[in-house]
């Protein structure tokens, strides 16, 4: 079986199973890499960029060592291949979990449950709960599924039809290890620099690419290309702009604003500033708007594995 139809089959097979079953309570493969990077960083770590690089280097060329040669194993298995496309696949997206945990927080939000939204908005986003408001956790939901929308399922299939198993290994890792240490706190603002930077690279065709699908499957086209293009450069995030700011042009919502992360106040530019603010009901809205956008990632991402394929054959 060529690898472009492995890629495919498998890829697709991945998706239905994030769908059906979603991420395991317990022994997640993500989840063990995370122990896994948090032990090179008890060994590594010093207030110090190289010992992050290093650190980034050991688990992010790890995870990709690691894809490379179980691929290299079954290659000569078409129904091998295409189960190890599949497990990595699923086991590299979160797309199920994502509309879960966003939907919880709107059903609370929906029965007037406020305490209860802000009890389970960490479980979706790092936000302060407590300095939020009903509105104010509505828009915090739809920003996270517009950027996890990318994070969590456009990036992975983008490099896994680059880089097959590898690639999409090396994406969570990177992902992940951004998640860990790539924010900008005392501790990790040297260490964490090189895991930072290296998501940005890896992040941009995704992000772009879910732009786009946003734009194509959001209610307002229009809207959403005035949106990336008026707003998104202003985003401290090269990649969370383009993606927030195309969500809320497709929604018709306003995004951005204040916020608190960790006990520190950012005030972010205004996303789509001539949309209405977040409603409640906008979170189903911005859940739909991501399930369509993954699986048009799909088709897009096995389209361009196929032509490429052709034009190297």
């Amino acid at each position: 079986m060529r690898a472009d139809r492995v890629f495919a089959y498998g890829a697709a097979a991945g998706l239905l199973g994030d769908l059906l079953l979603g991420d395991p309570r317990r022994g997640h493969p993500v989840a063990a890499f995370g122990r896994a990077a948090a032990a090179v960083e008890r060994v590594l770590w010093r207030d110090d960029r190289a010992r992050g690089a290093l650190h980034t280097a050991v688990c992010a060329g790890g995870a990709v060592a690691l894809g490379a040669v179980a691929a290299r194993v079954v290659r000569t298995s078409p129904a091998a291949s295409l189960a190890l496309t599949g497990a990595a696949t699923w086991a590299v997206v979160g797309g199920t979990s994502l509309a879960r945990e966003a939907r919880a927080v709107g059903r609370a939000l929906e029965a007037g449950d406020v305490e209860g939204a802000r009890a389970r908005l960490p479980h979706l986003c790092g936000r302060d709960p407590q300095a939020l408001d009903a509105d104010g956790i509505a828009r915090a939901v739809v920003e996270s599924v517009a950027e996890n929308t990318s994070d969590a399922v456009v990036g992975a299939l983008v490099w896994g039809a680059v880089g097959g198993v590898p690639g999409l290994l090396g994406f969570r890792a990177v992902n992940t290890l951004d998640a860990m240490v790539g924010h900008r706190s005392p501790k990790y603002l040297r260490y964490g620099w090189a895991s930072a930077r290296l998501d940005d690279v890896a992040g941009w065709p995704g992000a772009r690419l879910t732009a786009v699908l946003a734009t194509l499957a959001g209610d307002d086209p229009r809207g959403a290309v005035r949106a990336w293009r008026a707003d998104a450069a202003a985003h401290p995030s090269p990649n969370a702009g383009p993606v927030e700011a195309s969500f809320a042009g497709a929604l018709g919502v306003r995004l951005g604003g204040t916020l608190s992360y960790g006990g520190r106040v950012e005030h972010r530019p205004v996303l789509n500033g001539n949309g209405r603010a977040v409603g409640i009901h906008d979170v189903e809205r911005a859940v739909r708007l991501s399930k369509r956008v993954s699986w048009l990632a799909l088709g897009v991402c096995v389209a361009a594995r196929r032509i490429a394929k052709g034009r190297t054959s």
